[in-house]
């Protein structure tokens, strides 16, 4: 069997419901497969401890049910921390909290240099960071209330450990970087500076063609091999057409090996269909036929709201992100306000045409990587790193060094002029 077709199976397996929840890493289809166990299968890294904190349901209204408590696990790790020392933060994505922090060796690598405390604080309703009566509490599923959760938890740390003044910066890749940097755009007296990695945060209202995803896939596997592009491009006609007759979906499982055996072509699809992408994670999709997938369109609102609402009972709100984080004219707006931001993006991840990938402004920063993948950078250094990886990696401790300088020279200044 051609390695070629190999590929394709595989990415039929993870495109082919794409029209309705754009996933924004593969790897993390486990992830959220564990959500559904009270344990995580991910080893715990040496050196973390875990903790639970008391999070309110609701942030942001007086109602009976809003002090309903959940209680949210976050690991940290003190090993080089020195007190008064900068806090490094995690801002957690869709999954179990140990997964990211056993794949975001970067920080462990960095805390020694800076004497950092290193903080990964798992997202709402994912791993065991779960209310009681989960059906019905899904409304309070949103990046706001989130956002919120970590602006709480880090307040609380610092003045458990008495010390409020130590710099926090944070940390998060995909949708985690997306937080990180609406982080620092929302509590810029929280966080002092943010690394978003992998982040789209200009996936939304169209601000980007909604091509783009499937654009970069095609042309990643241009560069490696023309004609696996054309194998691939033939395949879903006749993937389609198998799976369609008697005993199909069987001989597929039996052919590829698939650890269960696929009884439509919705099994197929590996896309864990969340509730997330029918209210405000609303990325638009589609697909021309320049590719080698098939090629689709997302825009139909009406057949998106109708999903929804069979689904889970509610209508998506597009326009909602962009309202509450901002996107359009993205540059003119941050260098009027933001700083302290390191958007990095590799142009061979697939998400890269939703991220930023110019400099807005001195302190806000595109570091973009020809080859660079899904947050690599936030990946633990190996031997094997190129030089440009190596280099992306400096370049992101210099800028992160230089804002801790310039917060703690601040701080000297203040406490002088007292």
């Amino acid at each position: 069997m051609s390695a070629c077709l190999c590929l394709a199976f595989l990415l039929f397996s993870v495109v082919a419901d794409a029209t309705y929840i754009p996933r924004r890493s593969h790897h993390l289809l486990s992830s959220r497969q564990n959500m559904k166990t009270s344990k995580s299968n991910t080893e715990l890294p040496s050196h973390f401890e875990t903790r639970y904190f008391p999070q309110n349901l609701d942030h942001f209204s007086f109602q009976p049910e809003s002090y309903q408590v959940f209680h949210q696990k976050y690991l940290i790790n003190s090993r080089y921390w020195r007190k008064g020392g900068p806090i490094f933060v995690y801002t957690g994505n869709e999954g179990d909290i140990e997964w990211f922090a056993s794949n975001t060796g970067f920080m462990l690598d960095i805390a020694p240099k800076f004497q950092a405390l290193l903080v990964f604080i798992e997202h709402r309703f994912y791993g065991e960071s779960k209310p009681h009566k989960l059906a019905n509490t899904l409304g309070f599923l949103n990046s706001q209330q989130a956002l919120a959760d970590y602006a709480i938890l880090i307040r609380s740390l610092k003045q458990n450990l008495t010390s409020e003044a130590s710099p926090v910066i944070v940390f998060g890749g995909s949708y985690g970087g997306m937080l990180a940097a609406w982080f620092r755009l929302k509590y810029p007296h929280i966080a002092i500076g943010a690394l978003a990695s992998s982040a789209p945060i200009l996936n939304f209202d169209n601000i980007v063609p909604s091509s783009s995803f499937y654009d970069t896939v095609s042309q990643d596997f241009k560069e490696v091999r023309v004609n696996c592009f054309e194998v691939i491009k033939r395949s879903w006609g006749e993937m389609e057409v198998f799976s369609t007759v008697k005993d199909g979906l069987q001989e597929l499982s039996k052919m590829f090996r698939t650890c269960k055996t696929l009884h439509s072509l919705s099994s197929a699809s590996g896309w864990l269909e969340t509730a997330f992408a029918c209210t405000e994670m609303v990325m638009p999709m589609s697909c021309s036929n320049q590719t080698m997938f098939r090629p689709f369109e997302s825009d139909d609102e009406k057949a998106n709201q109708e999903y929804c609402l069979r689904e889970y009972g509610v209508k998506p709100r597009p326009n909602w992100i962009t309202t509450e984080f901002g996107g359009q004219r993205i540059e003119m707006v941050l260098k009027r306000f933001g700083s302290n931001i390191i958007f990095s993006n590799g142009l061979q991840d697939p998400w890269s045409g939703g991220g930023v990938l110019k400099n807005i402004s001195s302190s806000i920063i595109a570091l973009v990587t020809i080859k660079g993948a899904h947050h690599t950078d936030l990946r633990a250094a190996t031997k094997d790193d190129p030089e440009w990886l190596k280099q992306q990696r400096r370049q992101e401790v210099a800028i992160i060094e230089k804002w801790i300088s310039e917060y703690y020279s601040d701080l000297e200044q203040e406490e002088q002029a007292k």
